[in-house]
């Protein structure tokens, strides 16, 4: 199989075997998370930086990170490419190669997070009855799968709803543009305002808040973890009921001691020079 029908293969069978059928997908973090076991964090990263996949091979533990951004569609497609390379285990020492290159691993990657994403199956349920395809098609795909205008028009291409030329069109539409003119801009919005959120891998969270109820970790490292300050933190823990527990140190007076008798006899006398000589003679000091 080309890396198209390899994309495409590995993302129905990831779908079939978590149950997830063929409608869209909610929250693509919460997904990878549960289906997975891998953790996965959304960073301050830089304007060109999407997301990236670690694994310590000692430890055999694999962690995706992706970038806050404004454009939550981008982030969604950027999360579903990395979850490809964890599936497709494209392990790589990071100086072999350029990241950029338009590797076959890459391309893979492209066709799985699309066809995870807007599975043709899903979309041909979705557009039963719509009437004629036109930009309103598009709008709606965008909006119902949370995918860019570009992923949609050439999902909507290999369905064999447009032609090359309609595609190629089509992918030129910003989600902004569609959705200002189709009224879903509040929603966007809205979309817009949570991918822009930092977020802390919740297995990683989880941990360290059983850490600092059972009073081993302070509440500055779910902070850190969090990216808020310590006293927003503390308020928050406070509010949902997350007590630390205070193991406490039992003092006691020297009055509660036992009393102790000490035999000082063997510490007179010239028997205790003899055993000491003895002792250092054999060399057992």
């Amino acid at each position: 199989m080309n890396a198209e029908e390899e994309g495409r293969a590995a993302a129905e069978r990831f779908r079939a075997e978590h149950n997830l059928g063929v409608q869209p997908l909610g929250d693509l973090v919460a997904t990878i998370e549960s289906t997975t076991g891998v953790d996965v964090a959304v960073l301050d990263a830089g304007p060109d930086e999407h997301g990236l996949t670690m694994r310590d091979p000692s430890r055999d533990a694999v962690f995706i990170g992706v970038a806050r951004t404004r454009n939550p569609m981008r982030q969604r497609s950027s999360l579903a490419h990395e979850l490809a390379h964890v599936l497709f285990e494209d392990w790589s020492d990071v100086g072999a190669g350029h990241w950029r290159a338009n590797k076959p691993q890459e391309r893979r990657a492209d066709a799985f997070a699309r066809h995870l994403i807007v599975p043709l199956d899903g979309l041909d349920q979705f557009l039963v009855g719509r009437g004629p395809i036109d930009m309103s098609t598009l709008s709606a795909t965008v909006q119902r799968f949370l995918v860019s205008p570009a992923m949609a028009a050439i999902a909507l291409h290999q369905g064999g709803y447009i032609d090359a030329a309609r595609k190629n069109e089509w992918k030129g539409w910003s989600t902004p543009q569609l959705a200002v003119r189709f009224g879903w801009r509040d929603q966007y919005t809205v979309l817009q305002a949570d991918s822009d959120q930092r977020r802390a891998p919740q297995r990683l969270l989880a941990r360290a808040i059983r850490g600092y109820v059972e009073g081993v970790l302070p509440a500055q490292a779910i902070a850190t973890l969090r990216g808020m300050s310590r006293e927003a933190t503390e308020l928050e823990l406070r509010e949902a009921g997350i007590v630390a527990n205070d193991p406490g140190i039992i003092w006691t007076s020297a009055d509660d001691l036992p009393e102790v008798t000490v035999d000082l006899s063997a510490l007179t006398g010239d028997d205790v020079s003899t055993e000491r000589g003895g002792a250092a003679q054999d060399g057992t000091q």
